[in-house]
C-alpha cells in the first residue's frame, strides 16, 4: 500500500509545482501586458497649433485641457488616448483673435464647447515610436485620424516616491474644413489657411 501512495503522492506534488509555476508565469505575463494608467503634469505638458494668416504662420496653444492616458509601451494595443479640450482655453495671445476663433464663425464653442480625441487603438511603429488610430470630434463633426507619437523615455521619478516619469511627443496635421471650422467668408482658406499643425507634449507621471 505505502508503494501505492508514495508515487501518487510524488506525481501529485509535481502537478501543483507545475500548476503553480503556471500560475506564477501567467500572472507575470499579465502584469507586463496591462496598461499603465499616467496622470498628466500640465505643468509640463503643452497642446500647440499653428495655422497660415495669408503666408505667416500664427501659433496659439490650449492652456487647460483633460486626458485619460493608458499606456505600456510592450503592449501598446490595450491602450488608450482620451483628451478633451475646451475650446475656451484657447491662447494666440491676442484676446480679440481668440474671441473671434471661439465664435460661431470658428468653432462656435457656445454649442459646441470642446474638440476630442479618443483613440480605438495604438501600435508600435518603430522604436520608440507608435500611432493612435481614433476619432477626432470638432465642432459636430467626427473624423478619423492618426495620431503618431514618439515615447521620449520613462525613469524612476527622482523627486517621488514610487513614481515614474515619462514624456510622450505626438503631432499631426488636419484641415479645419473638414470639420467645418471657418463658416462663411471664414470657409475660404486665402486669408486662414486651412492646414492646421498640431504638436503634443505631455509629461506623464504614474505609481508604481
Amino acid at each position: 500500500m505505502k508503494k501505492t501512495i508514495i508515487p501518487i503522492l510524488t506525481a501529485l506534488l509535481l502537478f501543483s509545482g507545475n500548476v503553480f509555476a503556471l500560475s506564477s508565469s501567467e500572472k507575470e505575463n499579465n502584469e507586463k501586458n496591462e496598461s499603465t494608467s499616467w496622470t498628466v503634469d500640465k505643468d509640463h505638458s503643452s497642446i500647440n497649433f499653428s495655422v497660415r494668416h495669408f503666408f505667416t504662420p500664427v501659433t496659439g496653444r490650449f492652456n487647460d485641457f483633460e486626458a485619460d492616458i493608458q499606456f505600456n509601451p510592450d503592449n501598446p494595443e490595450n491602450g488608450k488616448l482620451d483628451i478633451t479640450i475646451p475650446i475656451s482655453y484657447i491662447n494666440t495671445e491676442n484676446t480679440r483673435r481668440d474671441n473671434h476663433l471661439a465664435s460661431e464663425d470658428f468653432f462656435n464653442s457656445e454649442k459646441w464647447p470642446n474638440m476630442r480625441f479618443v483613440s480605438s487603438d495604438i501600435q508600435k511603429t518603430g522604436d520608440n515610436k507608435y500611432v493612435a488610430y481614433g476619432e477626432l470630434t470638432i465642432r459636430d463633426v467626427t473624423k478619423t485620424v492618426e495620431l503618431p507619437f514618439e515615447l521620449l523615455g520613462v525613469m524612476e521619478h527622482p523627486m517621488m516616491d514610487d513614481t515614474q516619469v515619462a514624456g510622450i511627443e505626438a503631432g499631426t496635421k488636419i484641415k479645419r474644413t473638414d470639420f467645418g471650422v471657418g463658416v462663411g467668408d471664414w470657409a475660404a482658406t486665402m486669408v486662414v489657411g486651412d492646414d492646421v499643425d498640431i504638436n503634443i507634449n505631455l509629461e506623464l507621471t504614474a505609481t508604481l
